[in-house]
């Protein structure tokens, strides 16, 4: 039987984020060569090299995914479909086209699919394979690393409890479980990721919110690997 399997960051907690790249070292099928797409600017594209793990040839079918926040059109895939052989490798292009120059990294999300033919007695079938949905940041050109983006978030107390907002030109990912201090309790954002210029907010009981002083977050890097958890102060 056919098995089709989605490897997402979308929802991930953040030991998936670590785990994410060797995952994608050892699963079948269609194997990226990295675990996130980065899109320079100053370039103008990027390329992918996607290699075919399985014993027999398979479409490789690309597509790029909106997040929620960000439909903006900005990506062209070429190619969109294209024939690898077993353990062969295809190079995907990804070329960036916007009307006008990127002021923040941008957020979508690559889909790698493969797409296996199968004989059966009644003719012809698609079978598919294990699918890679990866995080693309398209990087404006000129804007300076920045190694630890999750230091530019602003935290502060609000009536229900408390508010990220994030001012800096970065994509910032980290866990969706924070922990307010002092205390133990646990409290979750909306999702995995700031963009640029967000605002999020996390509900809390009033025993918490009136007593927090910090936060504790639990970063990642741009390519998903867990680092130190960060001490992050609230303002009131």
């Amino acid at each position: 039987m056919p098995i089709s399997i989605s490897l997402s960051l979308k929802k991930a907690p953040l030991w998936v984020l670590a785990w994410f790249s060797m995952a994608v070292a050892h699963a079948a099928g269609m194997v990226p060569q990295t675990p996130v797409l980065v899109v320079e600017e100053g370039l103008g594209e990027a390329v992918m090299n996607v290699r075919n793990t399985d014993a027999r040839p398979a479409l490789l079918h690309t597509r790029i995914e909106n997040v929620e926040q960000d439909d903006d059109v900005l990506l062209l895939v070429t190619p969109p479909v294209a024939r690898v052989e077993p353990d062969g490798i295809q190079q995907v292009r990804f070329i960036l086209q916007t009307v006008r120059p990127l002021q923040t990294e941008r957020l979508k999300r690559v889909v790698f699919e493969g797409i296996a033919p199968t004989a059966a007695a009644d003719g012809s079938q698609v079978s598919l394979g294990v699918r890679q949905n990866l995080p693309v940041i398209m990087r404006p050109a000129g804007l300076a690393i920045e190694r630890e983006p999750w230091k530019r978030l602003h935290w502060s107390a609000t009536a229900d409890g408390l508010q990220v907002s994030n001012p800096s030109p970065y994509v910032v990912r980290l866990a969706k479980g924070i922990v307010p201090l002092p205390g133990s309790e646990q409290a979750n954002l909306p999702r995995t990721y700031i963009l640029p210029g967000e605002r999020l907010n996390v509900g809390l009981p009033l025993s918490v919110s009136v007593r927090a002083m910090t936060v504790r977050i639990f970063p990642a890097t741009t390519y998903g690997f867990a680092v130190e958890r960060y001490d992050a102060p609230v303002t009131r």
